[in-house]
C-alpha cells in the first residue's frame, strides 16, 4: 500500500479563508490582521479575559525514539475529534524551528490527515516571529559590544559576558567563535557563542509574557554580563529593552491558522523543551481558551521535560490549569525502549514490549502522583501492531487506573480521534487540584533534586563546583526563589541519551546553572546538552526543493 506524504496531503487540501476560521473562533474578521488568505495575526484588542473559560487538555508523550510517537499529530487530531462529537475546540501549538526542519527531526505541523495548514508556510518563515526574536536578541548583543567599544562606562568584564548571539538554524560551527577581529574600529576582540533562536532567553520571555508591557519588563531584567566587581549588567542598563520590544511588537500578537478540518489553530512561539521550557506562548493559550469549549495544547518532547515544565513553570506563573493530560505512545516506540533495533520493530515481540512499557508507566505515574492530573494514554496504531501487543499495554496501564485509547488520527483525521475525544470529555469533568514537583520556597539545589528524584527517579544529584558557585551567586542576587528549567536529553530519564526504559537509582550531574531573569527561571544544564545543535550527516535540507510550478517538495 502506498501512502501520500504529509506535504502531498496538505497541498491537496482545500483551505478555508482565514476570515471563516476567525468567525468559527468567535473573533471579528474585521479585527484580525491577515497574512494572505490563510494566516493572520490576532491583535491584543481581541482578548477578553472574561471569556477565557475553556477546558485545557495537555498532550505529552513518552521519551521520544527514532520510531516516532506522533505527539503533535495527536494534539491536532484530538482537537478535530472533539468537533466531530459536537464540541467547539481549538488547538494551541508551538511554531517550528528551521533548525530541525532542515536537520532531522522535521517540523511541527502534525502529519497525515491531522495537520495544521498551510504547512509549507508554517515550517518555513511563517509570519516572521522567529526572525523578530532573533533580531531582538542580536540587537542586544550589538548594543553590548558597542557599549564596550565606546568606552565601557559600565565597567563590563569582557571575560564575563554571558549574552550569546542566536540564529534559527542548526550550525555547530557557531557554537564557539571570536568576534571583534580586524581593525581598531571593528570592536573589541573576545570569545562569543551562538545559541539556536529557540534556546534564547528572548524566546522564553516572549512565550511567558502576559502583555507587551510585561514583555518589556522581562527583556529589561535579562542579565547580559557582569562588571569587573561581579555586579550583574542587564539589558535595561544598556537601555536596550525599548528597541527590543519595538522589534517584537507585532510578533507578540498570536498567529491564527487552521487544521485540515478547519479547526482554529493558534500557533505561536516555540522554545525547545530539552534546553528551554518547551511551551507555546501564554498569550496564544489564553486567546484560544476564549474561542472554544476545549483547547488542546502540547508540551515538548517527553513528559519528564515538556510536561514537567508546563506544570512547574507555565501553569505556576500564569494560572493556566490542565483538565486532562494525554500521554502519546506507540507499540513501536515501546519495543524500541525494550531494546529492539529499529529495523525489527514491525515484528511482534511481547518480551521487548514488556521491557519497554515501564517508560510509559513512569510517565503515567508522574502525571498522576506528582502533578495529580487526569490521564489517558493515546496509542497511535500502526498496521503491524498485533492484538496481543495492544492487550499487554492495556493490561499493564490498567493496573495504574489509566485507560488506553487507540488513536487513528494520522490516517482518518478527526474521525480517528473520536474515541479519544469522548474519553477526554469524560476526564475533564473530574476536577483535580494541580500539584507541583517542588515548592518555590525551596533552595535551587532542593528544587533540582526534587525534579531529579521525583520525576526522573534519580538516586543522587551531583553538582559540579561551577554549578554550586553559580547557584550561590544566584541566591545572593535574589534569584533563589525562581522555578527551575532543566536542560536535559529528551531521550532518557537520565542525562545519558543511551539509557532507555525507566531507569532508577542513577546519578544526575548538573554541570552549570544559568540565571534567566527575564524568563523568570534558573536553567540547570545536565550531561552533554548544548544550546546550538548541529546538522546530521544527511540533513533533511538535501531533500527539499521547489518544482517547475513553484511548489515546495520534500518537506516531510
Amino acid at each position: 500500500m502506498s501512502f501520500k506524504s504529509d506535504i502531498e496531503i496538505a497541498q491537496e487540501a482545500k483551505l478555508q479563508h482565514i476570515n471563516e476560521i476567525a468567525e468559527r473562533a468567535g473573533l471579528d474578521p474585521e479585527t484580525i490582521i491577515p497574512y494572505g488568505h490563510y494566516m493572520a495575526k490576532v491583535p491584543f484588542s481581541a482578548f477578553d479575559e472574561t471569556k477565557q473559560t475553556a477546558k485545557i487538555i495537555l498532550t505529552t508523550a513518552i521519551n521520544p525514539t527514532p520510531a516516532g510517537e506522533g505527539k503533535t499529530t495527536t494534539t491536532i487530531g484530538l482537537a478535530d475529534g472533539l468537533r466531530c462529537i459536537g464540541k467547539t475546540s481549538a488547538v494551541a501549538l508551538r511554531e517550528p524551528s528551521l533548525g530541525p526542519v532542515f536537520g532531522v527531526k522535521g517540523g511541527a505541523a502534525g502529519g497525515g490527515y491531522a495537520q495544521v495548514v498551510p504547512m509549507e508556510n508554517l515550517n518555513l518563515h511563517f509570519t516572521g516571529d522567529f526572525h523578530a526574536i532573533g533580531a531582538a536578541n542580536n540587537l542586544l548583543a550589538a548594543m553590548l559590544d558597542n557599549h564596550i567599544h565606546q568606552g565601557n562606562a559600565l565597567n563590563i568584564d569582557t571575560r564575563r559576558i554571558i549574552w550569546n548571539r542566536c540564529v534559527d538554524m542548526n550550525d555547530r560551527a557557531l557554537r564557539n567563535v571570536i568576534v571583534g577581529l580586524g581593525k581598531r574600529g571593528d570592536g573589541v576582540p573576545r570569545e562569543d557563542h551562538f545559541d539556536i533562536t529557540v534556546a534564547s532567553e528572548v524566546m522564553a520571555a516572549f512565550c511567558l509574557a502576559s502583555s507587551l508591557e510585561d514583555l518589556k519588563k522581562r527583556l529589561g531584567r535579562m542579565i547580559v554580563a557582569y562588571t569587573v566587581d561581579r555586579k550583574p549588567v542587564t539589558a535595561s542598563d544598556l537601555k536596550a529593552e525599548g528597541a527590543m520590544t519595538a522589534l517584537l511588537r507585532d510578533a507578540l500578537q498570536p498567529n491564527l491558522i487552521q487544521t485540515l478540518a478547519g479547526t482554529p489553530a493558534f500557533v505561536h512561539g516555540g522554545p525547545f523543551a530539552n534546553i528551554a521550557h518547551g511551551c507555546n506562548s501564554v498569550l496564544a493559550t489564553k486567546l484560544a481558551s476564549q474561542c472554544a469549549e476545549y483547547v488542546v495544547t502540547e508540551a515538548g518532547f517527553g513528559g519528564d521535560l515538556g510536561a514537567e515544565k508546563f506544570m512547574d513553570i507555565k501553569c505556576r506563573t500564569t494560572g493556566i490549569r490542565p483538565s486532562a493530560v494525554v500521554i502519546v505512545a506507540t507499540v513501536r516506540s515501546l519495543k524500541y525502549n525494550g531494546g529492539i533495533a529499529r529495523e525489527n520493530l514491525n515484528e511482534e515481540n511481547l518480551e521487548a514490549l514488556e521491557k519497554g512499557i515501564p517508560n510509559l508507566l513512569r510517565h503515567i505515574e508522574n502525571m498522576k502522583t506528582v502533578f495529580n492530573t487526569n490521564v489517558v494514554v493515546a496509542l497511535n496504531r500502526f498496521p503491524a501492531d498485533t492484538e496481543a501487543e495492544l492487550d499487554l499495554i492495556r493490561k499493564l496501564t490498567a493496573d495504574l487506573g489509566v485507560e488506553v485509547v487507540l488513536s487513528e488520527v494520522w490516517a482518518k483525521g478527526g474521525e480517528g480521534g473520536v474515541a479519544l475525544a469522548e474519553k477526554i470529555v469524560e476526564l475533564c469533568e473530574q476536577a483535580r487540584e494541580l500539584h507541583y514537583a517542588y515548592d518555590l520556597e525551596q533552595s535551587p539545589i532542593e528544587k533540582i533534586e526534587a525534579i531529579a528524584k521525583r520525576v526522573y527517579r534519580a538516586k543522587n544529584v551531583e553538582f559540579t563546583p561551577e554549578a554550586r558557585r553559580q547557584i550561590r551567586d544566584a541566591e545572593k542576587l535574589g534569584y533563589g526563589q525562581l522555578p527551575i528549567c532543566m536542560a536535559k536529553t529528551q531521550y532518557s530519564f537520565t542525562d545519558d541519551p543511551n539509557v532507555l526504559g525507566a531507569p532508577e537509582d542513577f546519578t544526575l550531574t548538573v554541570r552549570s546553572v544559568r540565571i534567566s531573569a527575564g524568563a523568570g527561571f534558573l536553567v540547570a544544564l545536565t550531561g552533554d546538552i548544548m544550546t546550538m545543535p548541529g546538522l546530521p550527516k544527511v540533513p533533511s535540507a538535501e531533500n527539499i526543493d521547489i518544482d517547475k510550478d513553484n511548489n515546495i517538495q520534500g518537506l516531510f
